[in-house]
């Protein structure tokens, strides 16, 4: 496009200077002010340079100024706009109207007017250099200024720019921001498309608008078939799939949402859908957006396992009957062996005690019916007792118990077999309280037969250490090392196998094979392990760790101090008999401690089943408190033979037991307890259900069935 260039006059304020008299007019014409001249020159919002036709600067106007850092005696008749423009993109302007034009303009001022100087309008982008040296763009509008009285012949050049550094910083975050778009939108397409789900989106109508390529493989269409098609067109149960939608339209949600897709070539697949709505920015819900999973190999698995699960189940079934009917083989075969047994061991030791005495050689008969018999008693009592343990019908009650207790009743129970063996034993030392997470009865059981092995398979003379030992912070490790002959590593290996008494079978020495297995199972149960290690002429070192645990005096002390503050002392109230059936002396000291506060409870108790059935018949105390793992029988039945007797029906009877978990605590309900408390003690709870359990009997009901 072209544009008229401006024609000056002799008396336009623009005319340029020259030599000749017609030069002096148009000089004279140049250094006139008048209006467009103060307009152009007060400005100071655009640069206004006017040039003279060879592009030396003659008018530097205010904007100019300021937005250049020069004074305007800085440039005017010295410089042309080229020198205070970059000359990279002067260079750059010139080479690009060369090849344009096809001839060569050269890199200065004649670049910066070439199209004015030729009628043609101009306007550019262009970066202005400032005085300091720093840079700003500009906008260049560029006009020829010609003389209308000769032949408007090109006199000059008015070059008007504003400061475009705005424009461009907004351009440029603009572009920025294009780009994180771009960027975005790529991540995401990646993300869709990386995805292993086939992946959609449809408008709230269930017309889709997007897919990824695993869509396009379900349903063996392209990108292009899909967008715009129902959603519903793809599987082969259209109703359930657009049911499917308008689930997600009312839920905003759905999950493992399962339909056939049915492909163009008719292969079928399973999948499970979960589907979600979108919005947009305002909240206007746009569709939903929904990702299919094969699950057909998965379904088929499904079946497959179903149908091994049914199996497993009949075999299960087979197995824990099996198991059942052994159990009550060798509990049944246990009690038929104990009683001929019985008779043999009782008419035997009175044969040996009869008057006249028997004869040497009748003497060593007997000794041997006896010793015979003995160990087969000993035989019968591993058998089941592994019998029970393997069975899984074994239930311990873990608690903290006081471990120099447990090791001090474990001397002086195995002692007698070391001393008439020669055997010296050493024992820890304690120096304070020290308890472990253990049910009392059964770590009794395992360190009498780590102690009963030492001594067994000891040399004559030898010694038993018994240590004690923190393995970790929350550990507790108990070793008993023999000074026997040892364990090759091949025998190690052979540790905890039932009935295997590794090789110890043609020493004479007797033995059943069972009692490291039972040991084994019983320290598992416990949450603990056990180990060894062994030297070959050295001896052999056995060992267990157990969980510690803190001393259960110290709390419960403290919170009986306050929590019995502000109870009653019953004073004026008759005196009531509470009996309390519990092997743990540390358990027994807690409740003794605490009665002892109250001057209207006497107290009562029983270390065993047996012993507490005995006191409640003798006794008939107003309530009694009943731990559920007892050496002998157990508190459940106990309870139960408590309550078979009318004289003993009525008394009402608590459980407090470390079984804590549900299923114990509704077993035990249902057994008949008439309250199931659990340890530790709640010292508010346990006065609570103390008194509420006084009061029941006071009633002089009897206690629910």
């Amino acid at each position: 496009m072209t544009t008229p260039s401006r024609l000056i006059s002799p008396n336009d304020p623009l005319a340029t200077t020259a030599g000749t008299s017609t030069d002096r007019l148009h000089n004279d014409a140049f250094l006139k002010t008048g209006a467009l001249q103060d307009a152009i020159l007060n400005s100071a919002n655009f640069s206004s340079i006017a040039t003279d036709e060879k592009g030396v600067i003659q008018i530097f106007n205010v904007g100019a100024e300021r937005m250049l850092g020069y004074a305007a005696a800085d440039v005017l008749n010295k410089i042309t706009p080229a020198e205070i423009s970059d000359p990279q993109e002067v260079i750059a302007r010139a080479a690009a109207l060369s090849l344009e034009l096809g001839t060569t303009i050269a890199p200065g001022f004649e670049a910066l007017v070439f199209k004015a100087s030729r009628g043609i309008e101009d306007i550019y982008e262009l970066t202005y250099i400032r005085k300091d040296g720093s840079r700003f763009p500009a906008v260049v509008s560029v006009t020829a200024l010609r003389d209308v009285h000769d032949h408007g012949s090109i006199i000059g050049y008015l070059l008007i720019g504003t400061d475009n550094t705005v424009r461009k910083q907004a351009e440029a975050k603009q572009e920025k921001l294009d780009q994180l778009l771009r960027d975005q939108q790529f991540y995401t397409r990646s993300l869709i498309e990386s995805n292993i789900d086939a992946l959609m989106t449809t408008d709230p109508s269930g017309i889709i608008t997007d897919v990824n390529n695993q869509m396009e493989t379900l349903t063996g269409r392209s990108r292009e078939e899909l967008i715009g098609a129902a959603f519903k067109n793809y599987f082969t149960d259209p109703e359930r799939a657009e049911a499917g939608i308008k689930h997600v339209l009312s839920e905003s949600k759905v999950t493992d949402y399962e339909l056939t897709a049915r492909a163009k070539d008719g292969t079928e697949t399973d999948v499970s859908y979960n589907a979600t709505t979108f919005h947009n920015r305002d909240g206007i819900l746009q569709g939903v957006f929904a990702a299919a999973r094969d699950v057909t190999e998965r379904k088929r698995w499904d079946k497959v396992l179903q149908e091994n699960t049914v199996e497993l189940q009949k075999a299960k079934a087979v197995a824990e009957k099996a198991n059942l009917a052994k159990s009550d083989f060798l509990s049944s075969m246990s009690h038929e062996l104990r009683s001929p047994l019985n008779a043999i061991l009782g008419f035997t030791q009175l044969i040996e005690s009869d008057t006249p005495p028997p004869t040497a050689s009748q003497k060593a008969s007997i000794d041997q019916i006896l010793h015979a018999g003995w160990f087969l008693l000993e035989l019968i009592n591993d058998i089941l007792d592994l019998a029970v343990v393997e069975s899984g019908r074994l239930s311990l009650s873990l608690e903290a118990v006081s471990l120099p207790e447990v090791l001090i009743e474990c001397q002086a129970m195995i002692e007698p077999q070391a001393q008439k063996r020669g055997i010296s034993m050493s024992f820890p030392k304690f120096e304070g309280p020290c308890f472990i997470k253990a049910d009392r009865t059964r770590l009794k059981q395992v360190l009498i037969n780590l102690l009963s092995n030492a001594i067994k398979y000891n040399r004559a003379g030898g010694t038993v250490v018994v240590d004690c030992d923190l393995t970790l912070p929350s550990r507790l490790r108990i070793s008993v090392r023999d000074t026997g002959a040892g364990l090759s590593a091949e025998l190690m290996a052979q540790l905890f196998q039932a009935f295997n008494r590794l090789g110890k079978e043609a020493t004479g020495e007797e033995g059943t094979g069972i009692g490291l297995v039972v040991s084994k199972r019983l320290v598992e149960l416990m949450e603990g392990s056990i180990g060894a290690h062994s030297t070959v002429g050295t001896g052999s070192v056995f060992w267990i760790e157990l969980g510690s645990a803190v001393d259960p005096h110290i709390d419960f002390i403290q919170s009986v101090s306050t929590s019995l503050a502000a109870m009653p002392d019953g004073t004026g109230k008759r005196t009531r008999l509470l009996l309390y059936i519990e092997d743990n002396p540390a358990n027994l000291k807690l409740i003794e401690q605490l009665i002892a506060r109250r001057s209207d409870l006497r107290l009562l108790t029983a270390q065993n089943g047996t012993d507490g059935i005995s006191l409640a018949h003798g006794y008939l105390p107003d309530v009694i408190l009943m731990d559920i793992n007892l050496p002998g029988i157990s508190g459940i039945e106990a309870m139960k033979i408590i309550r078979l007797d009318p004289t003993t029906a009525h008394i009402p009877i608590v459980a407090l037991s470390a079984n804590a978990i549900p299923r114990d605590i509704e077993k035990g309900l249902e057994a008949g307890f008439f309250r199931y408390l659990t340890k530790p003690i709640k010292v508010n709870e346990f006065m609570e259900t103390l008194n509420e359990t006084l009061a029941f009997a006071e009633s002089g009901s009897a206690p629910p069935p």
